[in-house]
């Protein structure tokens, strides 16, 4: 078997690195965004993540920090990274030394001064061992990127192989399972089937994991040898095929080791008693600071095998001697003993195997060709990661690559051709260039392409280094063969770019004494140890043009330049890496074509969500990239839709700046100083607008209290361009001239609630354009009359008389106003001051214009001699969701029209009240008013474009449906009121977040309108009852806390008796309508909620739909006199 490579650690206080996620109830420096983790995982205690050199320490425990800020390692673990206290301790031997630190820290974490084992009992800690150096990824097997993205992470980042097997072993093989260590190698892709389940019923002692493998794949790995109990009896090592065949099950196929294990808490325990007992001592960071000499261990074949029931001790003390050979006999001695050790403190302990049957394994191997396959061809196997042929990287043209290629972290400008089964990572190329089959690229930049581009690559593996020498930073390159093997003898089978090293000698007249000094053995000579690669040169700069001479002939000049350069072999260069910048600069790439997808994202208008990038760049330090990015969006589009949402994802940075701190996101945005880019945009021009904002954005980024006053103005600056959006309506009214009424004379306008039965949200701009919307309404009489009305007359006094009354089901309010003067009017744009409604109706019917010179007395004499009076009512309470606010806008726009001798019909008003709600910035949909000024059943609809037009189907339906209608419909009033602005701005941030699951929903909506259209049609009562069931699960999923716990009980307690039921509205309170499944039930309904805990006060009423919609009439100087209906 491939064992887990050489890994170890030591105590934090020496050359170890700790960090230690906050606690619950303490206060995490990156805030609220590293506690998230999908349920059902595992809550790591300790992760322990072992490397071989002290210099990687610092880079890779920085990486496990940037994952607990993304979310992805639970609450509050304490990580660990520690290296190998000497070379060649083995898995054996790091496992003990990662065991051994973390019982020291979690000794430390509760008082202890010394090391207790009792601290193990109810700890949950995975140990994740990196293993040895990996020719193709500088950063080792466990951070190789894969290509992979993952759309429902949190927050979106590279996918490592690390990632991979911290998400495998916390959401899938340890779920379930009891306290104890769990040790994973990071030098296999591992891949397990969601539905794995282990059963932890009675366990005891150990229990490896294994997954099928064929007999031939087995010959050149591990394999466990098991009875009929699963309990493990021998492990075989590239043993003989009729040995392997005696493993093998029905299917052929046989359990493979896979390099996973768990220790029960007493296994562990027993475990690390060992470390005090020599010489066990020496494979742990206190016995070589004691003077002990080091031994190596393998987990498998000297810890785990030693529990096998099927292995004696004279064969386990024995058995591996042989392999330490007969000139060592000092370490023969030390590995006897350590052995004789494990056996006794061991093998008493049951050690049990699960194969999980369709899972996925893949030792990661020295060869070229393996690692490109498993890059490019694991999508071919069903039980594989999903691998992706293009994954976080900006392709200037996609149709370039070819299939059975893979680009990952790359940003492709150009013309660069990808050929089947090569390999991009971490490159920056420019084209016109052309990449060939069989290569793997990684860590190219920019300036490498034109070197490329003169240049056909095939079978090559093209690598960028980060070396540091000394204190001096400097990049090498590095070109080797698909096929090349990296110990073969230069002398035997050996290759250098897949061809014999005689070959490559005599055509590039490279000499074999440039490449090994005589101090290198004939026989050791291999392309390893070969001084291949330029580092330093006294005159001339050095590129990957010095690497590439290698695949022609080398010219004089060239070959003298390569000679007089400072070269490294392979194996010299490993100990020059710096995996700290190269991490740092991939990151850097990936936020560069990050920038490149906000861009495609936002101009091609695409349905994909920028909040898990926007966590991401925030908690990595890239958020003034981002928001640089952002702002040039903002500024060159024409689109106002693409600005607004540019806008949101700035105050969605800044939201992320703030940490969780600084208050809520929802909240007043009319601060003196964003004024003046508030203006700049309400006057159109974007471009200056997003400049300004952007310019006082900096001085509001010093605290999480104003960041988050900042976003709230980002969002009220987006809220000027959706209105500037929907203001493209005000195309589709029409008004015609009237005869006006005489002076004094009253226009009556009354109006139907409405009932929303689906589609509801869809409505709502931007969604409306930008998604597409439809919502069935049904126009309703709520006990027998019409409860929405607004009357308008002529007076002869040169003002306005404002008179509004509402709630006859909470007690009547009566607001009374008289506007004498323009500043009268100056608040009609806040929503909460007294009489902005009929205010804003006064400016959007254009009988007062606000910007004019003239004083509003001179205005009303000039054009109507003399002013008007204005009286709007709704029986209904506030916040009941049967639209009474939109419904209410169109009554007094209609009455108003009519009153100053205009005429709209209904088409016109649905598309004034949209104009009316933007000035009066509630910034509402168009559902309300469909649904109270169309008569009876009917569905609206609006397409993904602007300008925004709202077209209105009258849906037809069986003769005396809507009388059976009425027998079934009733409408409760909850006693709960609620505020829908909240609401709608958590609404519109999400979309405007492109949530998936808020898109998935937008389509849900709209689907389930069309499918309650044909209910309808049908006179399907059963049918209409499931749209009105998903309907209210669809609300629920828009806007989360719609529906309180009062309202569940209600609903709860309805339930047998209905055939569907939702709040009206938006939620959150007011009038829950139901669907009975019996007719004329308004008795019974009483007595079943009147039974019914915890309801508080309720009201049930009769519904009628109204086939007549709308009514206007001229009634004279009597208000309540009756006249003709127009």
């Amino acid at each position: 078997m491939h064992q887990g490579g050489a890994a170890g650690g030591e105590g934090a206080a020496l050359k170890g690195q700790l960090w230690e996620a906050p606690s619950r109830g303490s206060r995490a420096s990156c805030g609220r965004q590293g506690t998230w983790m999908a349920p059902g995982g595992v809550e790591w205690t300790v992760i322990v993540l072992t490397c071989q050199h002290k210099d990687s320490v610092c880079a890779f425990q920085k990486e496990l920090e940037i994952r607990w800020r993304r979310g992805a390692l639970g609450p509050h673990p304490l990580l660990l990274t520690v290296e190998d206290p000497a070379a060649c301790v083995g898995s054996g031997g790091a496992t003990l030394n990662a065991l051994l630190v973390a019982a020291e820290h979690l000794s430390a974490r509760v008082g202890c001064t010394v090391v207790t084992a009792d601290v193990l009992r109810e700890a949950r800690i995975l140990i994740l061992h990196m293993g040895r150096d990996f020719p193709f990824d500088d950063c080792s097997r466990a951070f190789t990127c894969l290509p992979v993205e993952d759309p429902d992470a949190p927050a979106e980042a590279l996918t490592c192989n690390l990632d991979s097997l911290l998400g495998t072993m916390t959401h899938q093989l340890c779920r379930g399972s009891p306290p104890g260590v769990w040790v994973c190698s990071t030098d296999m892709l591992l891949t397990i089937p969601l539905a794995a389940e282990i059963c932890w019923e009675g366990f005891q002692g150990a229990k490896v994991i294994s997954v099928p493998g064929s007999v031939s794949y087995a010959r050149n790995h591990g394999i466990y040898l098991t009875n009929q109990q699963g309990f493990v009896r021998d492990i075989i090592y590239q043993g003989p095929v009729s040995r392997i065949q005696e493993c093998a099950g029905p299917d052929g196929k046989v359990p493979l080791v896979c390099g996973v294990v768990f220790f029960s808490s007493e296994t562990a325990e027993q475990l690390l008693s060992t470390h005090v007992i020599p010489p066990l001592d020496a494979c742990t960071y206190l016995g070589l600071d004691s003077g002990a000499q080091s031994i190596q261990l393998s987990l498998f074949f000297d810890i785990v095998l030693c529990m096998a029931d099927g292995v004696t001790e004279e064969d386990f003390v024995t058995g591996r001697t042989r392999e330490v050979g007969s000139g060592h006999t000092k370490e023969v001695a030390a590995l006897r003993s350590a052995r004789s050790v494990l056996w006794k403190a061991l093998h008493a302990i049951p050690l049990s195997m699960v194969c999980i049957p369709d899972g996925c394994y893949d030792y990661m191997t020295m060869a070229a060709s393996d690692h490109i396959h498993n890059l490019t061809l694991r999508t071919s196997s069903v039980n594989a990661l999903s691998f992706r042929k293009v994954a976080h990287s900006h392709i200037d043209q996609p149709q370039l690559l070819e299939d059975g290629c893979s680009v990952t972290n790359s940003l492709l400008e150009g013309a660069v051709r990808v050929e089947s089964g090569s390999v991009l990572q971490h490159c920056h190329l420019q084209g016109p260039l052309q990449i060939g089959s069989g290569c793997l690229l990684t860590g190219l930049d920019v300036s490498s392409s034109p070197a490329l581009q003169r240049c056909r690559l095939r079978d090559v593996v093209l690598q960028g280094h980060a070396i540091r020498l000394r204190d001096v930073l400097r990049q090498v390159f590095t070109v080797t063969g698909r096929h090349d093997d990296w110990q073969s003898p230069a002398g035997e089978a050996g290759t250098y770019l897949n061809v014999p090293w005689a070959e490559f000698f005599h055509r590039t007249g490279i000499r074999e004494g440039d490449l090994w000094g005589s101090e290198v053995p004939r026989r050791s000579r291999c392309l390893l140890n070969a001084r291949l690669f330029p580092v330093l040169h006294a005159a001339e700069p050095l590129g990957v043009q010095d690497v590439l001479r290698f695949l022609g002939s080398q010219e004089g000049e060239g070959l003298g330049q390569w000679r007089a350069s400072w070269r490294m072999s392979w194996e010299q260069l490993l100990m020059c890496l710096d995996q700290e910048v190269e991490l740092a600069s991939r990151r850097a790439l990936f936020f560069r074509q990050a920038q490149g997808k906000l861009r495609g994202v936002l101009l091609e208008h695409r349905d994909c969500s920028l909040l898990p990038l926007i966590r991401t760049a925030v908690n990595e330090g890239y958020q003034e990239a981002m928001l640089s990015t952002l702002d040039q969006v903002a500024s060159v589009t024409a689109d106002p839709g693409v600005a607004a949402r540019a806008l949101a994802c700035i105050a969605d940075v800044l939201g992320c700046m703030a940490k969780g701190d600084g208050g809520l996101r929802s909240g007043p945005a009319a601060n003196r100083e964003w004024a003046p880019a508030f203006q700049q945009l309400e006057r159109g021009n974007i471009a200056e607008g997003v400049k300004a904002l952007a310019k006082e954005r900096r001085k509001w980024l010093g605290r999480p209290a104003l960041l988050v006053r900042a976003a709230r103005h980002y969002e009220g600056a987006e809220q000027i361009l959706i209105r500037q959006a929907v203001m493209s309506a005000c195309r589709f009214i029409s008004v015609g001239p009237e005869e006006p009424p005489p002076v004094g004379h009253w226009v009556l306008v009354e109006c139907p609630a409405r009932i929303d039965v689906s589609g509801g949200w869809s409505d709502t701009p931007p969604i409306t354009y930008e998604h597409g919307g439809a919502v069935v309404d049904i126009a309703i009489l709520v006990d027998g009359r019409r409860p929405i009305g607004a009357r308008a007359r002529r007076i002869a006094e040169p003002e306005l008389r404002l008179v509004s009354a509402s709630g006859a089901l909470e007690g009547e309010v009566v607001l009374e106003l008289v506007c004498q003067d323009l500043e009268d009017l100056q608040d009609y744009c806040q929503p909460h001051a007294p009489g902005a409604l009929l205010k804003a109706a006064f400016i959007c019917t254009q009988i007062v214009t606000l910007a004019s010179q003239k004083p509003l007395q001179a205005q009303l004499l000039e054009c109507f001699g003399g002013g008007f009076e204005v009286h709007s009512w709704s029986s209904l309470p506030h916040g009941s969701g049967l639209g009474t606010s939109s419904i209410l806008a169109g009554a007094v726009m209609a009455a108003l029209y009519r009153a100053a001798g205009k005429s709209a019909n209904a088409e016109s008003l649905i598309h004034a009240v949209l104009h009316l709600e933007q000035v009066l910035t509630t910034g509402g949909g168009w559902q309300d008013q469909v649904g109270g000024l169309v008569p009876g059943i009917k569905i609206g609809r609006s397409k993904a474009l602007l300008p925004l037009k709202v077209e209105v189907e009258q849906i037809p339906v069986p003769e005396g449906f809507p009388q059976t209608l009425n027998q079934h419909l009733l409408l409760i009033y909850t006693g709960k009121t609620r505020l829908a602005r909240n609401l709608l701005q958590d609404v519109l941030r999400n979309w405007y977040a492109r949530l998936p699951v808020i898109v998935q929903n937008a389509d849900a909506l709209v689907s389930n309108a069309e499918q309650c259209a044909r209910a309808f049609r049908q006179g399907n009562l059963p049918l209409l009852g499931e749209c009105l069931t998903h309907y209210w699960h669809q609300k629920k999923c828009m806007a989360p806390g719609c529906e309180p716990l009062a309202v569940r009980l209600m609903m709860d307690a309805l339930q047998p008796y209905v055939y569907g039921q939702s709040l009206a509205g938006a939620g959150g309170g007011g009038f829950l309508y139901i669907l009975t499944k019996e007719p004329s039930q308004k008795d019974f309904i009483q007595q079943i909620l009147a039974n019914t805990e915890g309801l508080g006060n309720f009201s049930i009423h009769t519904v009628e739909v109204d086939t007549a919609g709308f009514s206007l009439q001229l009634v004279g100087s009597d208000p309540k006199a009756r006249g003709d209906t127009e």
